[in-house]
Formats: C-alpha cells, sequence, structure tokens
C-alpha cells in the first residue's frame, strides 16, 4: 500500500523521539551471531512509504528526549500530547461509562456505541497499547470510535491498571474479569454478551490473545474472534525484525526491553503463556477462536506476530495474518498517519473480520 500524499505531523508528536543505543556489532539478534543483516536508514529505506517516512524524520529530528528514559508520568504526558496534537474525526458514536466490581476488581469500562443505535449489539472488547504503561481512553479513542463506526456494534473499552503500578498478573485478570462481566451481565449495558469478539493493539493485542487463552482454560467467557494488531507475543527480543527495525522507526528496542521491564523481569514470568504466548504449545493454543492478525513491515514485532500465526494455524486456529508494507509499529493507533491509505484499509478489514463472526 503506498501513501499518495505528504504527512503533515503535528506539533506535539514532535517530542516522541525516540532512540537506540547500538552494540558493537548494530542489527545482530540476541544470541544469533548473525552479523549480515544489513540495517538501512530508515530515511532512505525503500520499504517505507513517503508519509511514514514523513513522520519518521519529524520525530527521529526533533531532539527530543528518550521515552524509556523518563519518567512514568511525563512517558504518559507525551502520548496524550502527541495524539491531541492531530485532528481526527470523532463523529457518529455515543459515550458513556460505568463502574463494574467483579472477581474483587473495581473496572472502569467505557462503552462506545454508534450514535442512535438503541439496540442491543454485539460487542467487541478494546485492550489498549502502550507497552503497560502508556495509554488510556482517549489515546486510543479513535481506534475504538473506527471500528464501532465500521461495525454498527459496541465497543467497550477496559482500563486495566497499568504498570508499575501493578505488574504481571494484575492487568490481565483486570481484563479477563471484565470480559466475563460483559458476557455475563451484558444486558446492564445493552449489548449481546453472546456475540463476543475481542481486540487489542500492540501489547493490547498480546493481552487480547491472552485472554482468550484464559478463557479457553477456564471454560469461558465464549470469545467468537480475536482481532491482535501488531502484537506482542514473546519476550525473546531476539528476532530478525528487531535487528531490522529497532532504530528510528518508532518503537526502539530499548523502548520495548524497558516496557517489559515494567511488566515483571522475572525471567521464569516471562516464558509463561500468558506473557508470552508464543511459547504455547499447539495443545494449548487449540480451540481458540477465529484470529486475524495485522503486523507492519517495519516493526520490530513483526517476526513474532507472523511467528504466532504460524503457530495458530498448526493448532488448527481459523487465523488469518495480514502484513502491511511500507508502515511502522502502532500504524492505526497514531493519530498523525489516521488518513494514511494503510491504516484505513486496516480498520476496514478489521472491522469486516468482527462482522463475520458476531453477526
Amino acid at each position: 500500500m503506498k501513501t499518495k500524499k505528504t504527512l503533515n505531523v503535528p506539533a506535539g508528536l514532535l517530542v516522541l523521539s525516540l532512540v537506540v543505543s547500538c552494540s558493537d556489532k548494530p542489527g545482530q539478534p540476541t544470541n544469533s551471531g548473525n552479523d549480515t543483516i544489513q540495517v538501512q536508514d530508515y530515511a532512505t529505506d525503500p520499504h517505507i512509504n513517503k508519509g511514514v517516512k514523513d513522520f519518521l524524520t519529524a520525530l527521529n529530528t526533533s531532539g527530543g528526549k528518550p521515552i524509556e528514559s523518563m519518567s512514568k508520568e511525563d512517558a504518559r504526558n507525551v502520548l496524550i500530547g502527541a495524539q491531541a496534537g492531530a485532528k481526527v474525526d470523532l463523529s457518529g458514536i455515543e459515550e458513556s461509562e460505568k463502574t463494574i466490581t467483579t472477581d474483587g476488581f473495581t473496572i472502569k469500562l467505557n462503552i462506545v456505541r454508534p450514535k442512535g443505535n438503541s439496540g442491543k449489539l454485539p460487542v467487541f472488547i478494546f485492550i489498549h497499547g502502550g507497552g503497560w504503561i502508556l495509554g488510556d481512553y482517549p489515546t486510543h479513542k479513535r481506534m475504538v470510535r473506527d471500528l464501532v463506526i465500521r461495525t454498527g456494534y459496541a465497543g467497550i473499552f477496559v482500563n486495566y491498571t497499568p504498570s508499575p503500578e501493578a505488574h504481571y498478573p494484575v492487568a490481565i485478570n483486570e481484563i479477563y474479569a471484565a470480559t466475563k462481566w460483559v458476557a455475563e451481565h451484558g444486558n446492564e449495558i445493552n449489548v449481546d454478551g453472546k456475540k463476543l469478539g475481542i481486540v487489542g493493539n500492540s501489547v493490547g493485542g498480546n493481552m487480547a490473545t491472552v485472554t482468550s487463552l484464559m478463557a479457553k482454560d477456564k471454560k469461558g467467557p465464549e470469545i467468537k474472534v480475536q482481532i491482535l494488531l501488531w502484537p506482542v507475543t514473546d519476550a525473546g527480543f531476539n528476532t530478525e525484525s528487531y535487528a531490522r527495525y529497532g532504530k528510528d522507526r518508532f518503537l526502539t528496542t530499548p523502548l520495548m526491553k524497558w516496557m517489559f521491564d515494567q511488566y515483571t523481569t522475572d525471567e521464569k514470568q516471562r516464558k509463561e503463556i500468558y506473557v508470552s504466548p508464543l511459547q504455547a504449545t499447539a495443545a494449548q493454543l487449540k480451540g481458540l477462536p477465529a484470529t486475524l492478525i495485522i503486523t507492519a513491515e517495519n516493526d520490530i514485532l513483526r517476526d513474532e506476530g507472523e511467528a504466532y500465526g504460524r503457530k495458530l494455524d498448526e493448532a488448527g486456529v481459523n487465523v488469518t495474518t495480514v502484513r502491511y508494507n511500507g508502515v511502522i509499529h502502532d500504524f492505526g493507533l497514531l493519530n498523525a498517519l489516521a488518513t494514511d491509505p494503510a491504516t484505513i484499509r486496516m480498520f476496514d478489514q478489521s472491522a469486516e473480520e468482527l462482522k463475520k463472526h458476531l453477526r
């Protein structure tokens, strides 16, 4: 997919400059011994769409402080400011909030519906990204809105406790509890809990599929479809895509390592399938819901996302894995890239998959 116009990057995004510390052999994956990978400068890389390249140029030349060197508050404010700095279409929806108490957790839900539709709607749970640390409903509102508008369904945004305020497994247990509550108490918020899907971006994709794993292991609730957008599926940091794209392409290797450290530093936990679902066996994955995995060509998480798709296929799961060329990690989240053709098509495809399984 080729961008046809130059992107105007909002000023607020210029503070998002992320850097990577290079090893003696730049581009060499951890534990690989392979030093033959040639890492191309993003500015001359023909695999990056022009509009995305313009975005990266503004990002990488701003002189901003690396996210991983900031306090959690400052890091969160960077994403908040960046998203607020780009004007996007948020029309056509109705919003409400509900705070639930279930399984020992108190969780706030943001409920998003198509404007003027009072019927009992199919519903998808939305799990936000941001490395377990950043992100909230306002930063991800457009993503939820774009899926609600395209499907005509309700979207439920789960406000899980971020890291480092909480560590694994708190957030995933909250998300599972909220998902189960929606399935069992959908009538209270006028949604059909029997027509339930789950969507997540980045670490939200990680926790979306982990929620599906937990639902399978705990015999409910029934999740009919999972949409995993450029998901984190492993804690290895040693794939070819990490080697190629770990610098100057928005999500960097040091940033991802810092984020994982806020979630859990326990090596045993990192190998658990509820943290690294790529470590699951075919038997453990068998029976997961129909799955759409979206990856981005120039993303450090690309290879592990696609590897997870292959594992799901081996386990007999109905899975489609699609790589979007020319784009970077979280291209669908970034409001600055909201009108990029790849972003638009990605939301179209994701909505089509939700409608296929929830109608």
